[in-house]
């Protein structure tokens, strides 16, 4: 057994000693202090999560390369300091259009019945497309916000770490990407994500909340252009990893990357579009939050074991939606991890075969605003944050002061 499978089998079986205790006796300590994971992920609160989102559709799209992305990189970075979150830094880059862009998932033949990274379509598939037109965006505030173009240039992404008490030469990576496009406001493409790990970053960045290993969250910018802010990470951070600076001082700039979890649409399961295109109005009663590895990635035996990690944690603390586990991650900011360190991303549906398929009709279009969601949806994305905390707090050993 790997050291990283060893890691999520004794976080496991934690877990399973901590839900045998038996009932405390009266006047013993509440019963939730067995598990301190449960508590977190109690703190997690439904109108704080969509506040979160709401707080970030005031930058309208944050399309990469535009004043309103910097804002909104900005807002992020002092809303990660008010938290308490350590080290809270930006990571530089610079994009153009006209660079060489990586490769988005594993090599596969480009045949149309298959979406890239080998999920086979099924049944109905509705429109998919990026929104260029403005005038599609009936609010004229909206519009205007979204109005200036994007500039090649200078980019940033902002990230910070909770620092592992007994392990802090390790960390789990928590990320969600930033920008978007498409003339709306990018509420779930992907606000609903980078508020998770906004809410993440909150709960366990808490004075009272020690973990073992490290956690760094990260905002991604550029995801929407190639996934550049994610390549950009690793290709300027990989060879860090693990190296104590300075030496001795039990500081690590980068920990060893032990996995790495990714956020992207978060709110929308309707379920497959209707014969004529339409949707169901409502969240469908057998939503769930689709958990993803791929299983052509070089790190894939590692990825599939975090996988069900993270399905035993929603089994334990989420709330709602059940969760499902697959095998086709990809065209997200954990593709450039892949082949690393074992990379999952947690989502609304699979990303190839059902989002790439049009079961999202807000993906990209102006429609992707905050008012078009119901609190179902905004649930179903707390979820994924209860499943999140719930096996990172896990896999961190997170645990409460006294």
């Amino acid at each position: 057994m790997d050291r990283h499978a060893a890691i999520i089998a004794a976080s496991l079986v934690l877990a399973a000693n901590a839900w045998a205790l038996a009932a405390p006796a009266a006047g013993e300590a509440d019963p939730a202090q067995a598990d301190p994971v449960k508590v977190l992920v109690g703190r997690l609160d439904l109108d704080r999560y969509k506040a979160t989102i709401k707080g970030l559709t005031q930058f309208g799209d944050r399309r990469q390369g535009t004043d309103r992305n910097s804002a909104a990189v900005a807002w992020i970075e002092s809303k990660l300091k008010s938290y308490g979150c350590s080290d809270v830094l930006r990571l530089k880059y610079t994009y153009s259009p006209t660079d060489a862009q990586h490769p988005s998932g594993p090599s596969i033949a480009r045949n149309p019945d298959i979406s890239v990274g080998g999920a086979r379509y099924r049944g109905v598939r509705g429109r998919t497309g990026v929104n260029e037109d403005p005038m599609l965006q009936q609010d004229e505030k909206l519009r205007a916000l979204n109005s200036q173009p994007s500039q090649a240039g200078p980019r940033e992404e902002v990230y910070c770490t909770k620092i592992g008490a007994t392990h802090p030469d390790e960390m789990y990576i928590v990320g969600a990407h930033m920008d978007g496009h498409g003339w709306g406001e990018a509420a779930n493409d992907d606000g609903s994500g980078t508020a998770l790990v906004m809410e993440m970053a909150r709960i366990l960045s808490a004075p009272n909340v020690k973990t073992e290993r490290s956690i760094r969250f990260v905002l991604w910018n550029n995801e929407e252009t190639g996934l550049n802010g994610a390549w950009a990470y690793v290709t300027q951070r990989a060879s860090l990893q693990g190296k104590e600076e300075p030496a001795g001082s039990g500081r690590y700039p980068e920990p060893k990357w032990l996995g790495m979890i990714q956020h992207d649409m978060m709110l929308f399961d309707h379920g497959m579009p209707r014969a004529d295109g339409s949707m169901a109005k409502e969240q469908r009663p057998e939503a769930d939050v689709n958990i993803e590895f791929q299983s052509l990635a070089k790190a894939a035996d590692g990825a599939q074991k975090l996988a069900w990690a993270f399905f035993a944690a929603n089994e334990a603390y989420a709330t709602d939606y059940p969760a499902a586990v697959g095998s086709h991650m990809t065209n997200t900011d954990s593709t450039p991890f892949m082949d690393l360190v074992p990379a999952i991303s947690l989502r609304e549906n699979e990303r190839g075969r059902e989002i790439g398929a049009g079961w999202d009709p807000q993906w990209h279009q102006p429609t992707d605003v905050f008012a078009t969601y119901s609190d179902a949806d905004f649930r179903l994305g707390l979820n994924a944050a209860q499943t999140t905390l719930g096996a990172i707090g896990r896999l961190s050993g997170a645990t409460l002061a006294r």
